[in-house]
């Protein structure tokens, strides 16, 4: 039987495909990842909905009931994604998880958030406004990382 000519260049490819998570495995780590987030957040069912980017609520039922087999959208994960990326944020600058978890639902003078809360802008339903939260910690924290 012959062998490819570069057999070890086929190996590392298959090997670097079989390495990266594919869309199931980020689904179920984000969703298991999200629901301890909204358990610590104490958010609602209608608040992960609007997180979520407004599944419908059975979706959202049978995403809890069996995470395992969920395999989300794009738009879905880059949401979860930014969620995480707050949730570790907050983690990192106020090292009390109670007053990393109540930060969301205070009110902030940050001209961003016009007085409201950093949850009352992620609330608004777009993918920025996520997306712009997840940068002001960011800078907070004094830069990407």
């Amino acid at each position: 039987m012959r062998r490819p000519v570069n057999a070890s260049a086929s190996s590392a490819v298959k090997a670097d495909q079989t390495a990266q998570p594919g869309l199931k495995d980020m689904s179920v780590a984000g969703l298991r990842a999200l629901f301890n987030i909204a358990r610590d957040w104490k958010l609602g069912v209608e608040e992960q909905l609007v997180l979520l980017g407004s599944p419908g609520r059975s979706t959202l039922f049978k995403w809890k009931a069996s995470p395992a087999t969920v395999r989300l959208g794009r738009d879905t994960l880059e949401r979860l994604s930014y969620i995480l990326g707050i949730y570790k944020a907050l983690q990192i600058l106020l090292p009390d998880p109670a007053a990393a978890d109540g930060w969301v639902r205070r009110k902030n003078a940050a001209p961003m958030f016009g007085g409201r809360s950093a949850l009352d802008r992620m609330l608004a339903g777009n993918v920025g406004d996520l997306l712009a939260v997840r940068q002001y910690l960011d800078a907070m924290r004094g830069g990407w990382a």
